[in-house]
């Protein structure tokens, strides 16, 4: 298995500079995402990581060996692409068995590898089908099975199931996380769904305009974000953020008053002292709304989104920020009716509007 060290990467076209100095480790059989808004330099990093990009500055560092210099065919890695890149005139097999045809591979190991790889995938009954006789899912399993059979020191993944539709997107999910846990190698992998980086990362990179704005464990970039951006990408629906203003401290928590909500207040854990009159974002998620909660605010729910197993109430829907409740089940509430939502001060966090760094 394989470790990846980025230092300092830096990366420009002409005079715009589009990664700024990453440093990252990826530890030898993670599953790392890189997750981010178009735009990010997410596929450009892991270009960089292919080969496919050179550097305009700094390291990548594959098992202790530094590749600035060192071709993509040369570097061990696999790549599986958004699009899926078959032949459409060879046969399965020949598709995935194709790059080691062309090293000169005997055609017995070829075929060997290949059959491995098809039952991993379960493609056993597909081997003799082209392309154009297979469902989507069908071929990007073929893709990713190309990649199997080169045995590569890490597999990267730039944006796989896009193409796929919801249910598909599902199940290739889930195939792709039984391969990791069955393969034990090195994964990078990009995607712009958070749901995505969240259900199959072991660590999740969060990138913003060329520079990562968090890493960690999925489950504690959702409890414990540093800032506004990754709390409001990271979960689904997203975090609501209410402006407010801090009130008097004591107790280790601070009273803060709702600027939007008839001045309702909530007292909020922090670890220093705010100095009263402060502006601030308070940021709480969807489903942290809850009956038992003690602090509580007065909306109106617009818009009801039923999805079977949990409800969505929106207020302000109109707005580029509408409030979103998780409503309890059985919740009797109609669109247009006032509703007292209420939730636990100690899950909200508070920001800085100015840095949009948490306050702690």
């Amino acid at each position: 298995m394989t470790e990846i060290q980025l230092n300092k990467v830096l990366k420009a076209y002409g005079d715009v500079e589009v990664i700024h100095g990453i440093d990252l480790h990826v530890n030898s059989g993670q599953f790392v995402v890189f997750v981010g808004p178009s735009g990010c330099g997410k596929s450009t990093l892991l270009r960089i990581i292919a080969g496919l990009e050179n550097v305009t500055g700094g390291e990548v560092v594959i098992d202790g060996a530094v590749v600035n210099n060192v071709t993509a065919s040369e570097r061990g890695l696999a790549m599986v692409f958004q699009s899926y890149a078959l032949y459409p005139h060879m046969t399965v097999a020949e598709n995935m068995g194709f790059g080691l045809k062309m090293t000169g591979s005997d055609p017995k190991f070829v075929r060997e590898r290949v059959q491995r790889a098809a039952e991993i995938l379960h493609l056993e009954q597909l081997l003799e089908r082209k392309p154009k006789q297979l469902s989507g899912g069908q071929r990007q399993r073929v893709a990713i099975g190309r990649a199997i059979v080169r045995e590569p020191k890490v597999f990267l993944f730039d944006e796989p199931l896009s193409n796929l539709d919801a249910e598909l997107r599902v199940r290739m999910r889930l195939e792709i996380a039984k391969l990791h846990n069955d393969l034990g190698a090195t994964m990078i992998y990009v995607t712009h769904d958070q749901v995505e980086a969240m259900t199959l990362a072991d660590k999740i990179v969060v990138l913003r305009a060329g520079r990562i704005e968090q890493a960690g464990a999925p489950l504690d970039l959702y409890a414990d974000p540093d800032n506004l951006f990754v709390a409001g990408f990271i979960g689904s629906p997203k975090m609501n953020f209410l402006a407010g203003t801090v009130g008097e401290s004591a107790n280790g928590e601070s009273g803060i008053a709702l600027t939007e909500f008839d001045g309702a207040t909530a007292k909020v854990p922090v670890s220093g002292t705010l100095k009263p009159g402060t502006e601030v974002l308070l940021g709480i998620r969807p489903e942290h709304f809850t009956s038992q909660g003690t602090a509580a605010i007065e909306t109106r729910i617009e818009v009801i989104e039923d999805l079977g197993g949990v409800s969505y109430g929106y207020s302000g829907a109109d707005t580029d920020n509408p409030l979103t409740i998780a409503l309890e089940e059985g919740h009797g509430i109609r669109p247009g009716q006032s509703f007292k939502a209420r939730f636990d001060p100690a899950r909200a966090m508070l920001f800085d509007p100015q840095s949009e760094r948490r306050i702690r």
